[in-house]
């Protein structure tokens, strides 16, 4: 099979639920650290963190798939990603590995769940149905402006 018919993805829970985001996004996974209040961020966004100098914003994922909110754990993992803008830390529970799957395995979301903006794909394993998640289209418009306005970007 060649190489372009196949995806690679970074699989990671929140609660009980599997999610990827695509492994070519993705920079590094670290474990979680002191995240720093950004006032002025929009809802979505945790705070920030620094990442070799460099400031990135960290998103709530939790909310965006309106999970219950709860404390940061020790445990928790940040998959620091590059979404098509800029740089993001995405706070999950834990990452459980990469996985290749031919890209006919995953079905377009619009075809299994409607109205979901921010989810690019639905992936069936043996342990459950994966969400993967569009990284580009995370954050809407009025977050990305709210959050360049916090960082002091425009």
């Amino acid at each position: 099979m060649p190489m372009n018919d196949t995806g690679q993805f970074v699989v990671f829970t929140l609660d009980r639920g599997l999610y990827a985001v695509h492994l070519s996004a993705v920079g590094r996974i670290v474990s979680v650290v002191e995240i720093t209040p950004l006032p002025g961020a929009p809802e979505i966004v945790l705070g920030v963190i620094n990442v070799a100098g460099k400031i990135i914003p960290v998103l709530d994922v939790r909310s965006r798939f309106r999970l219950a909110k709860r404390e940061t754990n020790l445990s928790d993992q940040l998959i620091i990603a590059n979404a098509l803008k800029r740089s993001v830390a995405l706070i999950v529970d834990s990452v459980t590995g990469v996985i290749e799957r031919s890209v006919t395995e995953v079905t377009a979301a619009e075809d299994v769940l409607p109205n979901t903006e921010y989810v690019e794909g639905v992936l069936r394993l043996e342990e459950g149905i994966v969400l993967i998640h569009d990284l580009d289209k995370f954050l809407s418009l009025d977050e990305e402006e709210a959050l360049d306005d916090a960082m002091g970007r425009r």
